[in-house]
């Protein structure tokens, strides 16, 4: 194990008290959530960061499980020191509804049949994921999420929180990914739902109690599904066409080449630790993702309010840059804060598994909190020029602070009252908050840089500015503590 992983964890489990609707009208009850948690959760509780796995991944996003030899599917982005460090970040990642890695889904128990759903199950869709995942963010009394991240069918999900939850999202990351399923994808999905639908031991998606699974439907389907993973040279690169434990070619239909046997090893593999029904699940629900209105992305997109950095492969060609590149246009065209990267790999469409330099240095460099918006605080405690000296010393001791911006009806800020001034108010007997408070208040701008208030707060020898619009209306809060708290992990 490696200094910088988070070392052991274990996955938990969540129960949804509430029925579930999903977008199809249909509802699910006794819904179980399995995730896993890296970090803490700081007290005011915007540290953190959902990770949002691709198809064949689950919850176990980083550190170890006991007895495991690999670490979990992100261990190169997630851990002390890196992208996403869990000294800093409180980081969350589950498995997704359909899945079959302790989440609700196709081989779950049906609680109206007390037996496993099958194809009882009812279709799901991007959204119904996010959905679920809002419920769990939610009981962690999470408000606002520092961050939503993740690759391909991820990326997916990183965009339906977008436009779902556009409040909840502060900065988003969506990697080799698309806004929509284009025909061709669909078209390799539906490849590897006929294999595993023809396969005779599928029995209908009722094979749970045959003592049978379909493997070779599901195998066939990933190994489809894993050609697209890749690119052309990533393939010449690792077999070229290299035969497979002989000299030379047999002329007849065993296996020659190592590609296929490669092949062959990971359609096995998946077998042993994926269930056919959810592949079959969650494939059309990638088939169904489309958040264009009437054709239109740019309608699609418009709810959007996040921070977005937009993240392709140059040899991607599932999700090619092209589907990046038109939804770094249509955030353009809704004025949202966007760029642009894309990695340099032979890798194709894994390289958001594998490239751990850029992966680092992109996710650091875009998480970095660089600006006062990216620190301040928006729950900020208020008071009017109209109180009392009492009310603003009840009000401090409630919510344990020593700055309260006083502001008019309509948040205009017009002054502060610190710890100090109450203590000013006793010495000279004043009971109206007019009478004690700072009226030549020292205030920032959300575009400000962290280096240019730091500068500030020490020259006047502050420890706290309101955050303010061009019109002087309050947008928040930032004090030294949180700054140095962002220097402590630099």
């Amino acid at each position: 194990m490696k200094k910088e992983s988070v070392g052991i964890v274990e996955t938990k489990y969540f129960d949804i008290a509430d029925t579930i609707k999903l977008e199809s009208g249909k509802t699910l009850s006794n819904v179980t959530v399995a995730y896993e948690t890296y970090g803490e959760l700081n007290k005011e509780k915007n540290n953190a960061v959902l990770i949002c796995h691709a198809l064949s991944g689950d919850a176990h996003a980083a550190g170890w499980h006991k007895g495991d030899k690999k670490p979990g599917w992100w261990e190169i982005l997630i851990g002390p020191g890196k992208a996403l460090d869990s000294r800093k970040y409180f980081i969350i990642c589950s498995n997704v509804l359909g899945g079959c890695k302790g989440t609700t889904g196709p081989a779950s128990i049906n609680p109206e049949t007390g037996k496993q759903y099958g194809t009882d199950f009812p279709v799901i869709t991007i959204k119904d994921m996010v959905n679920v995942q809002k419920i769990l963010v939610d009981s962690f009394g999470i408000d606002k999420l520092a961050a939503v991240i993740g690759g391909s069918m991820g990326g997916m999900q990183v965009m339906q929180w977008l436009v779902s939850y556009p409040e909840m999202v502060k900065k988003a990351i969506p990697i080799a990914t698309t806004a929509r399923s284009s025909p061709q994808q669909i078209a390799f999905n539906e490849v590897g739902r006929q294999s595993i639908v023809a396969d005779p031991d599928w029995a209908g998606g009722n094979y749970y109690e045959t003592g049978k699974v379909p493997k070779n439907g599901l195998s066939v389907a990933r190994m489809v599904a894993h050609i697209t993973y890749l690119s052309d040279e990533s393939m010449y690169l690792k077999f070229g066409r290299d035969l497979q434990d002989k000299e030379e070619v047999t002329y007849d239909l065993s296996m020659d080449f190592q590609v296929e046997s490669y092949l062959h090893h990971q359609g096995a593999s998946f077998v042993k630790r994926f269930d056919a029904n959810s592949y079959l699940y969650i494939t059309k629900a990638i088939d169904l993702f489309d958040l264009s209105i009437n054709n239109s992305l740019i309608d699609g997109l418009s709810p959007v309010k996040a921070k977005v950095e937009v993240v392709s492969v140059d040899s991607d060609w599932l999700y090619p840059t092209e589907h990046s590149m038109d939804i770094l246009t249509a955030l353009q065209a809704n004025d949202v804060e966007v760029s642009f990267s894309e990695l340099k790999s032979s890798y194709g469409h894994d390289a958001f598994l594998l490239e751990k330099g850029q992966l680092n240095y992109i996710v650091s460099r875009f998480l970095a909190d660089n600006v006062v918006e990216d620190l301040m605080r928006t729950d900020v405690i208020t008071i009017t020029e109209k109180a009392q000296v009492e009310e603003a010393a009840r009000l401090m001791l409630d919510n344990q602070v020593t700055h309260l911006p006083v502001v008019t009806d309509d948040k205009k800020l017009i002054g502060i009252v610190t710890s100090w001034d109450l203590s000013k108010s006793i010495a000279t007997d004043s009971k109206d908050l007019m009478d004690i408070m700072t009226k030549t208040v020292k205030f920032c701008k959300a575009e400000d840089t962290i280096e240019e208030i730091s500068h500030k707060m020490k020259k006047f020898d502050i420890s706290c500015l309101p955050v303010v619009d061009d019109d002087l209306i309050l947008q928040g809060i930032i004090t030294t503590d949180q700054i140095s708290h962002l220097i402590s992990y630099i």
